[in-house]
């Protein structure tokens, strides 16, 4: 009986999981974010950074168990940037289990907008307008918002880069493609100045459906004093350099996607002085999120990061994918890990507040559903062949003209 005893108690020491009568602990709870993106198309070299910041980002959390008890995963399908294909994309993730649809592809959002509601299930997209969010449901923007950054970046440049007390109204114009991001921007842009005639003068948006012969455009804003160009914007930059214009050119993030063109055409001198407004610290930066971002490339890529970095925006997306991320630790903190669903992470959005660097910078909440609330301003120095702050302040989103 001793010896029996003695077994018993020795086979007992061991691991508690194995100990009878104690249960092996749970497994992750596996949380899907179906990526819907564009592998071949024509965007295809610009949403491959993006991509890889979403991936990245997925690893550094789940690797550092920054979510206790889930574990994120990744459907991807490739739309080629083609609107047909946003709704076979999001049905064909949504049958692989995806509690979330990233649509990084200008396009997918307003496709989606509808479907997304119907079926309750998020959508978190890089760039949107008034018409994809309001009224306010299961889409989020994380980045640009057109109207809302046309706005800031006019009455930033009227009281801080143009003297329209002692010059008079600045002119003003733009030329692009004839896709809806542009279109919005001219719109936001003649509404601002109709609103403040002080200021400015809109001297049109000039749209083309195709070509890269920009000869007539910049003829027509040869004497403006800002000019909104295409994206990519290389060819126009040709042009305009060529036309004797001393226009300053202005930009968001799409045209900051594309200046590994500007580095190959060697136009940096072209594009001096160039304003860019962002929702994001740029390279040349450091802080609490764009470190992390530094940190997550050189690990991940480390043959690739000066290259990715000299190519612009696209890897800065991880700065959205860090949001995505922090939404689902939020519901799961709430809820349990075990009840993080579609709606946990719809809840967990609304909710939504992130403090960067001492500045509440982004948020959502019942009725708003585009997360920057500060902007940043930055200028191109062509001598040193990037952009940096032309403004220390975070610029509050003027979200009326």
């Amino acid at each position: 009986m001793l010896v029996l005893a003695f077994i018993v108690a020795c086979s007992n020491s061991g691991d508690p999981t194995n100990s009878p009568g104690t249960a092996p602990p749970p497994e992750d709870v596996v949380i899907t974010i179906g990526n819907l993106t564009d592998l071949t198309g024509v965007s295809a070299s610009a949403m491959d950074k993006i991509d890889k910041a979403l991936g990245d980002m997925v690893k550094h959390y789940n690797e550092e168990n920054l979510i206790p008890g889930v574990k994120l995963d990744i459907e991807t399908y490739d739309s080629q940037f083609d609107p047909s294909q946003s709704i076979p994309g999001y049905e064909y993730l949504k049958d692989r289990g995806a509690d979330l649809i990233w649509a990084p592809c200008p396009p997918t959002a307003l496709i989606l907008k509808p479907i997304v509601n119907r079926d309750e299930i998020p959508m978190f997209v890089a760039s949107s307008n008034i018409d994809t969010i309001m009224p306010p449901q299961y889409t989020f923007s994380l980045g640009l918002m057109s109207q809302y950054e046309a706005y800031t970046l006019l009455k930033w440049i009227a009281e801080n880069d143009w003297d329209y007390k002692t010059n008079g109204p600045a002119k003003i114009g733009g030329a692009a493609w004839a896709e809806d991001m542009s279109d919005v921007q001219f719109k936001a842009m003649k509404e601002y100045a109709d609103a403040h005639p002080e200021q400015f003068e809109w001297k049109g948006g000039h749209l083309t459906d195709f070509g890269f012969d920009w000869t007539i455009q910049v003829e027509a804003l040869k004497d403006c004093d800002y000019i909104y160009p295409p994206v990519p914007m290389h060819a126009f930059v040709r042009e305009y350099s060529r036309s004797g214009s001393k226009a300053k050119l202005i930009g968001i993030d799409p045209h900051a996607g594309f200046l590994d063109m500007i580095d190959k055409a060697d136009y940096w001198d072209e594009i001096d002085g160039m304003i860019f407004i962002r929702g994001s610290r740029w390279w040349t930066e450091e802080g609490k999120l764009i470190d992390l971002t530094r940190e997550l490339l050189y690990k991940n890529h480390p043959d690739e990061a000066e290259d990715i970095i000299r190519s612009g925006v696209g890897y800065l997306g991880a700065a959205q994918t860090y949001h995505i991320c922090n939404i689902i630790k939020n519901a799961a903190a709430k809820v349990g890990p075990e009840n993080v669903d579609s709606q946990a992470i719809y809840e967990a959005a609304i909710s939504y507040s992130e403090a960067i660097d001492g500045v509440e910078r982004y948020s959502f909440d019942d009725t708003k559903r585009f997360a920057i609330n500060y902007y940043v301003i930055y200028e191109v120095d062509g001598e040193k062949r990037d952009l940096f702050r032309a403004d220390e302040d975070w610029i509050p989103a003027v979200t009326e003209p």
